[in-house]
């Protein structure tokens, strides 16, 4: 027990569908508490439901967690809870250790005060003393790369900005628990990277962390040493982060094996489904080939502004990982059938086999449209690579 810094027991946690009931409920529950008597808070009323249901799990300290879930499934609830943002209605949490938590863009930022004021103000919210945020201050700034904004009102900030200082200042007020939300999506491919390095230090330097995601990419670059997966507000799976991901993917239907090696696609919404995939050249990769990927679709609504997510893997690093974004390429899909067309040029691969994968989101990444992962790729010895990790790749999408 002397290892476990989080423990939940029985947690449950309920919300009203609309604001009607909010209101008439919360005025009821406080006036019953001004006056003594207890609230009963075990049993659901009209128009309420449980966000999160007789949830119980432990962190242990320098452990990594990964929860994951459909949207609605309960997560970020559960984070919240965590975070003291929301209490339980029943059960219990314990807490061992000083928590830092990134959950929304822009919390405790104040949007008319600069990066730099606002450095200082959520640092205090931190609990860091200003001796050490002026210690920290230069580290802070460099890791958020917002030096050429720092005196600019945090108002101006795009989300990609806010998520880059909010999550500089938590890593830097050295929390030993450490809970982050979906945000990290809205970051580039370069900052993530170093998110994820800064993660690992702090894992090894004895920090416990709880990662909120729905990209299985994301997960896996944390190296998680644990998952939990949440259907509907309770723990449908606690264990093995590879059965976890499979038990997830399941959910969105996913066709194949759970062997490494087998290809596994999410054809996962009514409204956009793919048909086929094809790749070229169907022959293993010469040094200089372009791989073509062409995915055949049928869209029963407009899709506008899709991100394409493309990843190859080394073994269990990812060599390359871009989207179309990467290379200011807008991808909107018109209802009715069509094809996407990828092509990575010039592969400088150096005598590895690689791992394809590609997910396709809704605009923002709001959801999953589809998912593909494992397709096996065999590159030709060659005696040296001819370029760095970053590959030229064009996106274009045709509707017939």
């Amino acid at each position: 027990m002397d290892d476990v810094v989080i423990k939940v027991s029985g947690v449950s946690k309920k919300f009203s569908r609309n604001i009607k009931s909010l209101m008439k409920y919360g005025f009821y529950d406080i006036s019953r508490n001004i006056i003594g008597f207890n609230v009963n808070s075990g049993n659901l009323r009209p128009e309420e439901f449980w966000s999160v249901d007789n949830v119980s799990f432990e962190l242990k300290k320098g452990e990594i967690l990964g929860l994951i879930g459909r949207n609605g499934s309960g997560k970020s609830t559960m984070l919240k809870m965590l975070n003291g943002i929301y209490l339980p209605d029943i059960g219990e949490i314990e807490i061992r250790e000083k928590v830092g938590a990134l959950i929304d863009v822009g919390a405790g930022f104040h949007n008319l005060l600069t990066g730099r004021e606002n450095i200082y103000v959520n640092g205090a919210i931190l609990g860091m003393k200003k001796k050490e945020i002026d210690k920290k201050f230069d580290e802070i700034v460099k890791f958020a790369e917002i030096e050429d904004f720092l005196d600019s009102p945090t108002r101006n900030y795009s989300s990609g900005m806010y998520v880059r200082l909010g999550f500089s200042i938590v890593v830097h007020s050295n929390p030993e628990i450490l809970l982050i939300d979906e945000l990290l999506a809205v970051g580039d491919i370069g900052f993530q990277a170093k998110c994820f390095d800064k993660i690992g230090e702090l894992k090894k330097n004895g920090a416990s962390i709880i990662l909120v995601t729905h990209n299985m990419y994301k997960l896996k670059s944390a190296y998680p040493d644990r998952a939990i997966l949440f259907n509907k507000g309770r723990i449908e799976f606690q264990g093995e982060v590879s059965k976890a991901i499979e038990q997830y993917n399941t959910s969105f239907n996913v066709a194949g094996s759970a062997a490494t090696d087998i290809e596994k696609v999410i054809n996962s919404t009514d409204e956009f489904h793919v048909s086929s995939i094809e790749f070229l050249p169907e022959r293993d990769l010469n040094p200089g080939d372009t791989l073509t990927v062409k995915l055949d679709y049928e869209s029963k609504i407009d899709l506008n502004d899709v991100e394409i997510d493309i990843k190859l893997n080394k073994g269990n690093r990812i060599y390359f990982q871009a989207t179309n974004r990467c290379y200011d390429k807008i991808i909107n899909i018109n209802k009715g059938k069509g094809f996407i067309e990828i092509r990575i040029h010039d592969i400088p691969i150096n005598n590895f086999n690689s791992l394809l994968s590609i997910a396709i989101w809704k605009q923002k990444r709001e959801g999953i449209l589809f998912y593909f992962e494992n397709k096996k790729i065999t590159n030709q010895r060659v005696n040296s690579c001819s370029s760095e990790n970053f590959l030229k790749v064009s996106f274009n999408a045709v509707n017939i």
